[in-house]
């Protein structure tokens, strides 16, 4: 939407980021079964434009699962409105942690085929 623009009438970085952080959060909950927050975004790269109107989908990849901790990579790709043309436009690494009822680290369980 044009609220979500930057001064030069591309998509704000700040609300591409922002839905990755999302997709993430998403992931990191189901992955952990409860509350996961975010505590640090690394490595975010934005290799590409984003125009008004192109449909974003977001991709997430767990890298590392620790005790408490998940360590995701998310891929934003914008697909152009009207076509098919794909383009990789963010990209970036979001580490979250796994929270009980009292907002303490929990430990999340272990899951088949998870990395560390």
């Amino acid at each position: 939407m044009p609220s979500d623009t930057n001064p030069y009438g591309g998509v704000f970085g700040g609300w591409l980021m922002g839905q990755m952080g999302l997709a993430c959060g998403s992931f990191a909950s189901r992955h952990s079964g409860g509350k996961a927050i975010l505590v640090a975004a690394d490595e975010l790269r934005f290799p590409g434009a984003m125009a008004v109107g192109d449909e974003l989908s977001v991709y997430v990849d767990l890298l590392k699962q620790g005790r408490t901790s998940l360590r995701l990579k998310a891929e934003a790709v914008a697909r152009e409105r009207d076509g098919d043309v794909e383009k990789i436009v963010a990209e970036g690494e979001f580490t979250f942690v796994a929270l009980d009822q009292d907002n303490r680290p929990r430990e999340i369980a272990a899951k088949e085929g998870c990395n560390g």
